[in-house]
C-alpha cells in the first residue's frame, strides 16, 4: 500500500511548475495533501475546487454528457486541475501560471489512478 502522501508529493516533485496537490472526500475535507506553500492555503482551494467539480458533474448528469474527469481551471494567480477519483473524492494540483497543464495532466491522472487503487 502506497501511502497518499507519497502519491501527492511524488505528483508536485515531477511536474514542472507545480506547487501543491490535495486529495478531497466528498465533502471537500482534505484526507492527505503536500504543498510548497502554506497547506491552510492548499486546503481552501482543494475545497473550492472539489465543488466545482462536484458541479460539473451535476450539469453533466442532467444532459446525459458523461462522466466529467477532470477540468483545469486557470485563474489570474495560479492553474488548477481538479480530477475525480472514483465517484468519493477527488484530486487538485495547484500549477504555477507558467506550467503548461497539457504536461501535467499526464502526470495528474496516472497520480488518479494510484490513488483509485489505493482507496477502492
Amino acid at each position: 500500500m502506497v501511502p497518499f502522501k507519497t502519491i501527492l508529493t511524488d505528483l508536485v516533485h515531477t511536474v514542472p511548475g507545480a506547487s501543491g496537490a490535495i486529495l478531497a472526500d466528498w465533502e471537500g475535507e482534505a484526507v492527505d495533501q503536500f504543498a510548497r506553500f502554506d497547506t491552510f492555503e492548499l486546503k481552501i482551494i482543494g475545497a473550492h475546487k472539489a465543488i466545482i467539480l462536484s458541479r460539473l458533474q451535476e450539469v453533466q448528469d442532467r444532459f446525459a454528457g458523461g462522466f466529467v474527469r477532470e477540468a483545469v481551471i486557470t485563474t489570474s494567480a495560479l492553474t488548477a486541475i481538479v480530477g475525480a477519483v472514483g465517484k468519493d473524492y477527488s484530486l487538485v494540483m495547484t500549477l504555477e501560471r507558467a506550467a503548461i497543464p497539457g504536461r501535467a495532466l499526464y502526470h495528474f491522472r496516472r497520480a488518479v489512478a494510484l490513488l483509485a487503487k489505493e482507496i477502492y
